[in-house]
């Protein structure tokens, strides 16, 4: 099944809701307006249709082996990545001073969202690169970062994020990995460290390690953590690869879905101790190891939107070719595709509109993300930093979820034929659960939600948001269309819904915990759907104007039918889940622990 990158979709979303032009106002950006940004889209997708998105079944098929402390990935993938190095993409947002070519995380998202859908298991090696990159960047000392970011930008080596513990879980509390100082000033690094994704591969001449351990004394719990770049092979004074570090493979996974993408268990110190370098300070590992989960969750929350959007198309064109049924209302005195069937349209429009819905939400989150970074009032700073960070567990969360349910609607549009793995519609659905456990189950991303993002603040940044969506609400109304009127309708409804639950967050997370996080979850879709359902409401009065303008009539209609849709369809979730927070926490917990 071929791929075609939605290139029209990403740029309506980058000029007409982040606002594109706006950030390429901002230092640094200039050169990142919107014919930068289609010039790159474009030169991407050429890449990811042509090179790398035929592997994605060769992957499944062919996954990657392990044989004696050896990785081998998927026929094409070492082939494959060469390209994606040399053409640049590793560095697309990175800094300029490390070889990077400094554009924005909105063109960078739009990059990601394309590499994924091509193929998400070979997309999993850069985006841990990035995610290590960001971590020395942020907290690396002036000798690390002179050794290992220009190769890590450029792609020559790759990065991975090394939390895990067979014991631990998400517990960080109980890492047991343990560093003792050296007179040199580095570490000796024992433990054992699982889900690694791409820990050993032969893509690249090093891995660099990041990961959290213990120096001996530290105080117990997560303050006792600290982060350490382990190499696979140590770097010497002039740049090129020494000796092979004591840190190695032992295993990798057999997974349920992204076969091709090693996931390895690592041994560190089996030979005397793998020799690491301390981030930071120590026992700061978890604020610096943040970093890269909080970049690691948004780029997941894109790989929802990518495999759904692989799996949608996948579905489309099967409902164009498969004959069977004749239309219910008589248009056809014979068989016809199933694209005719008013309940294959419904699949396929609420997998489109939550597809579209996921995209622009992510992709306005990134131009808030980098006005946080650029924009030169401390004020402006401060308030889209406040966005991006509520809005990262929605795109997490929400967006991954919303891949399941597009992946399995995939399976089921293709009927009997989605079961046979042949027609590959069910390697969607199996990569995509993935995305809903790793940095973070949509539980833990639902406890920061509340926790961090709504009950410390007194619920003060959702509700702000709630204010901008309510004069979206007053746009919708003075428009006056069929369409607006009955978006804002629904647009409304769900608005004062969300309002409600964050009231209820906020204001009995202290006093009645117990019922506040039995509906963490609930309160994670409800609020995700709603961000969704508002892009797209602002989607929709864009769509409007052009429509009048004359401008991509066919485009622009299909918005506004996907934004009421949406409105229709999916909106209309939110005052049931409402109700289940606010008013059903107690037949959570009411059942008693025996009893299961």
């Amino acid at each position: 099944m071929s791929y075609t990158a939605p290139v029209k979709d990403l740029l309506f979303n980058l000029q007409y809701l982040a606002q594109i032009d706006q950030i390429a106002q901002l230092p640094g950006y200039e050169d990142a307006g919107l014919d930068t940004a289609q010039a790159v889209l474009e030169e991407c997708a050429k890449l990811n249709e042509s090179v790398i998105a035929p592997l994605n079944w060769v992957g499944d098929q062919n996954p990657s082996s392990f044989k004696d402390g050896v990785v081998t990935t998927t026929p094409g993938f070492k082939e494959a990545f060469k390209q994606y190095v040399e053409g640049g993409w590793q560095a697309l947002q990175h800094p300029v001073a490390y070889g990077g070519q400094g554009l924005p995380k909105i063109i960078g998202a739009a990059c990601c969202e394309i590499l994924n859908s091509a193929n998400m298991s070979f997309a999993l090696c850069p985006l841990l690169t990035d995610g290590a990159t960001e971590a020395l960047l942020t907290a690396g000392s002036d000798e690390l970062k002179a050794v290992y970011l220009d190769k890590l930008v450029s792609g020559e080596w790759t990065g991975t994020m090394n939390l895990t513990e067979p014991q631990a879980g998400s517990d960080l509390a109980l890492v047991r990995t343990r560093a003792e100082p050296q007179a040199d000033g580095t570490y000796k690094i024992f433990g054992t460290k699982i889900f690694i994704t791409y820990g050993e591969h032969d893509m690249a001449e090093n891995i660099v390690h990041l990961v959290l351990a213990r120096v001996q004394g530290a105080p117990e719990g997560v303050k006792g953590i600290s982060l350490f770049v382990v190499p696979k092979f140590l770097v010497k004074p002039d740049g090129s690869l020494g000796a092979r570090n004591d840190v190695h493979c032992v295993s990798i996974e057999h997974k349920m879905g992204i076969k091709a993408s090693p996931t390895a268990v690592l041994q560190y110190g089996d030979q005397g101790g793998a020799v690491g370098y301390l981030v930071g300070q120590e026992n700061r590992g978890l604020e610096y190891m943040f970093i890269m989960m909080n970049a690691a969750r948004y780029a997941v929350g894109l790989q929802g939107i990518a495999i759904a959007e692989r799996a949608y198309q996948h579905a489309v064109q099967y409902a164009k070719d498969r004959v069977q049924g004749r239309p219910v209302d008589g248009s056809l005195n014979a068989s016809a595709p199933i694209l005719h069937h008013p309940d294959v349209r419904r699949m396929l429009m609420t997998s489109r509109s939550l597809i579209e819905g996921c995209r622009a939400m992510a992709t306005v989150a990134a131009a808030a993300y980098d006005a946080a970074h650029a924009h030169p009032d401390a004020a402006t700073r401060q308030q889209n930093a406040a966005f991006y960070e509520f809005m990262v567990p929605l795109i997490k969360g929400y967006s991954t979820e919303m891949s399941l349910e597009v992946t399995s609607l995939g399976v089921q549009v293709h009927g009997g034929m989605g079961f046979i793995e042949e027609t590959g519609a069910a390697q969607y659905y199996r990569d995509a659960k993935i995305l809903t456990i790793y940095e973070g189950t949509t539980a833990i991303q639902a406890n920061d939600l509340v926790g961090r993002k709504t009950a410390r603040d007194g619920g003060q940044t959702a509700k702000a948001i709630a204010q901008q969506i309510e004069k979206t609400e007053a746009d919708l109304l003075a428009n006056g269309s069929a369409n607006a009127l009955a978006v804002a309708r629904r647009l409304q409804a769900a608005r004062q819904a969300f309002v409600d639950v964050v009231n209820f967050v906020a204001g009995h997370t202290k006093a009645s915990p117990n019922a506040v996080f039995a509906g963490s979850v609930p309160y994670l879709m409800l609020a995700g759907n709603l961000m969704a359902g508002w892009q797209l409401a602002r989607s929709l009065l864009v769509a409007q104007e052009q429509v009048q303008a004359g401008n991509d009539l066919a485009f622009m209609n299909a918005k506004i039918s996907t934004a009421r849709f949406y409105a229709d369809h999916l909106l209309t979730r939110i005052p049931g889940l409402r109700d289940s927070i606010v008013e059903g926490a107690e037949s959570v917990t009411e059942l008693s622990l025996e009893a299961f």
